[in-house]
């Protein structure tokens, strides 16, 4: 399917690994114009020049904190204009509530919904006045699952759902969309990090951890990065313009309920 956005310019943060880097590979393979983000500026020249190779697209590397306003300014000016906007970023790490401390919840709010809400403010209206604009926020399965220890990330991305869904519908007359995205288990590094920390607090076998997150799954695998990159592609496409202020769960099953 030819997705109508080649030639269109695409913002993709935290995007030299894992579901960010499957974002812009789908989005530099539909014809955009891709601007990568990520803290290791080596590490993310490196995954430009891969990306350009397969793809034959125009790919540039910004290297930055999007959880900082140098950051996200550095970003924005990869492009004059910003037709497509993809927000990820890493998530908090791992711990018990009880001892987040009030500097951790500034920052893990940073970085999970106020750095995002930053950059829509910064391109919506360049969206609406060209009549064309996708925006895609990468949240967590946890939004509608939460998960224990995972409390502040899935705090702070659920703000961000409610926050953008009135300004979703704001913006809709314009051909301007917003939709949140919201991965399960995938195959990535964050998984395998997460297997390895499980493993070496129990002394347990990283291979059948592994193999029992996936049995818990009804899909009975964890999911391939291409397969997220490609939803988020169609979101970001001319024929998702119908689509806007939707959260979008791809996890294979593992959600029990019907909404």
């Amino acid at each position: 399917m030819d997705l109508g956005i080649a030639g269109r310019t695409a913002i993709v943060c935290a995007s030299s690994k894992g579901l960010g880097r499957a974002c812009a590979v789908e989005l530099a393979h539909a014809g955009a114009r891709v601007a990568l983000n990520g803290r290791d500026a080596a590490l993310l020249e490196r995954v430009r020049g891969e990306i350009a190779e397969e793809t034959g697209a125009e790919v540039i590397a910004v290297a930055g904190d999007m959880s900082t306003p140098e950051g996200r300014a550095a970003l924005l000016g990869a492009f004059d204009e910003v037709d497509i906007l993809v927000n990820n970023n890493g998530g908090p790490p791992p711990r018990d509530f009880r001892k987040v401390d009030h500097e951790g919840m500034l920052a893990g709010l940073e970085a999970n919904m106020i750095a995002p809400i930053q950059l829509i403010q910064a391109v919506i209206d360049g969206m609406v006045a060209r009549r064309f604009g996708r925006i895609v926020n990468i949240t967590s399965g946890s939004v509608k699952m939460p998960m224990a220890g995972l409390d502040l990330s899935s705090g702070a991305r659920a703000g961000l759902t409610g926050f953008v869904a009135g300004v979703a519908r704001q913006v809709c007359h314009a051909n301007v969309t917003i939709n949140n995205l919201l991965p399960g288990a995938f195959d990535t590094d964050r998984i395998a990090s997460f297997v390895a920390a499980q493993a070496k607090q129990t002394g347990r076998d990283p291979a059948e951890i592994r193999a029992e997150r996936e049995r818990g799954i009804p899909a009975k695998r964890l999911g391939a990065p291409h397969e997220f990159g490609a939803a988020c592609a169609f979101l970001c496409s001319a024929q998702a313009g119908y689509i806007t202020g939707q959260s979008l769960l791809i996890d294979g099953g593992a959600f029990p309920g019907i909404l």
